[in-house]
């Protein structure tokens, strides 16, 4: 039986997302700008990646401290080599109830058969435009839409639930809102939409390039009727509304500048080498990966994870808004390509 964890404002532990790879084949403006990421950008080596091992290892301490849910992040996940292999050895794991997988959608064909016979069933998508041409400038690969399209058709079709995350930003793709909720209303997916975050030093942020989740509904209601659901879980991050008009088509709002929900955050996080963070704009991480190549025991392990969330205390979302401009632009946050979304 899992012993309850929590952190210093109470908040179990209840999600592990794990990033198993920091690279990705999509250079996204607000994760992985090109003129940060080129082609000559050194990523880390397979040694330097936690292993197979280590990350099962991992998650089964994780679990016995309560964790019941796993994410699997990068960078672009599918580009580890035999990802199924990995899915296969979380799935049988006690205490985990549920496993699912961040991806730009890309790969999707060569690798969602092999991952959903391995275990897999939940599947978030990110695409930010319906315009081909806009999406292509946004993923800077000329990717157009539709062939992300093709990819969300044949999950479905595999039988996996499926979210899409549609990431706003002012004067890029507001306009798209409409657009992309007419789309998607017609398929047994959530579309998610996400406020602009400062994850990271090199997406350009500032407030004035958000567009909030009241903005958004309000565009949404000028042609939807919407009716908002009460949290399913303890620590749910987006809000959820569903048509009132259409069957299994759902809407979500992840709105970490506008309203935060740190008090609730059940979410730890696991770098592609082996460090945590407690926060997605956490500053500094805890090296696992190197007690576990020293030869920690579970035991001693397991200690020294539960008095790393003991001593959490993250809650940047609460506090943005406190600290001067001055100060958030000195601090030093981890990108989002190295720790996941």
């Amino acid at each position: 039986m899992a012993q309850v964890v929590t952190d210093k404002f109470g908040r179990p532990i209840r999600d592990l997302r794990i990033s198993v790879t920091d690279k990705c084949n999509f250079r996204c403006r607000y994760c992985m700008p090109k003129e940060i990421f080129g082609d000559d950008f050194e990523f880390l080596k397979r040694e330097q990646l936690l292993s197979f091992d280590e990350i099962e290892r991992l998650a089964r301490i994780y679990a016995s401290l309560g964790v019941k849910k796993l994410r699997l992040t990068g960078g672009e996940p599918m580009m580890r080599k035999d990802l199924h292999e990995l899915i296969e050895r979380l799935t049988v794991i006690e205490g985990i109830e549920d496993i699912g997988l961040t991806t730009n959608g890309l790969l999707l064909k060569k690798h969602g058969q092999k991952l959903y016979d391995a275990g897999l069933r939940r599947i978030n998508i990110s695409l930010d435009a319906m315009d081909d041409e806009l999406f292509g400038k946004i993923n800077d690969r000329g990717i157009g839409t539709s062939r992300i399209l093709e990819q969300i058709e044949y999950a479905i079709g595999l039988g996996f639930q499926i979210k899409i995350n549609m990431v706003v930003q002012k004067g890029l793709n507001e306009q798209e809102i409409l657009p992309m909720a007419r789309y998607f209303k017609n398929l047994p997916v959530t579309l998610r939409f996400i406020e602009f975050m400062d994850v990271g030093n090199d997406n350009g942020w500032n407030f004035e390039k958000v567009v909030s989740k009241k903005e958004i509904l309000e565009t949404l209601q000028t042609e939807f009727d919407l009716e908002p659901l009460d949290p399913a879980y303890y620590g749910e991050v987006a809000k959820v509304y569903k048509h009132n008009d259409a069957a299994d088509s759902y809407l979500g709002f992840i709105t970490s500048v506008s309203e935060s929900f740190c008090s609730t955050c059940t979410r730890a996080r696991l770098s592609s080498d082996g460090k945590f963070y407690g926060c997605l704009f956490a500053v500094d991480g805890f090296d696992i990966k190197t007690l576990m190549r020293d030869g920690i025991s579970d035991e001693e392990l397991t200690k020294v994870l539960t008095g790393v969330w003991d001593k959490r205390d993250d809650r940047y979302s609460e506090i943005r808004t406190e600290i001067t401009e001055e100060m958030r632009q000195k601090r030093k946050k981890i990108n989002m390509s190295y720790i996941g979304g």
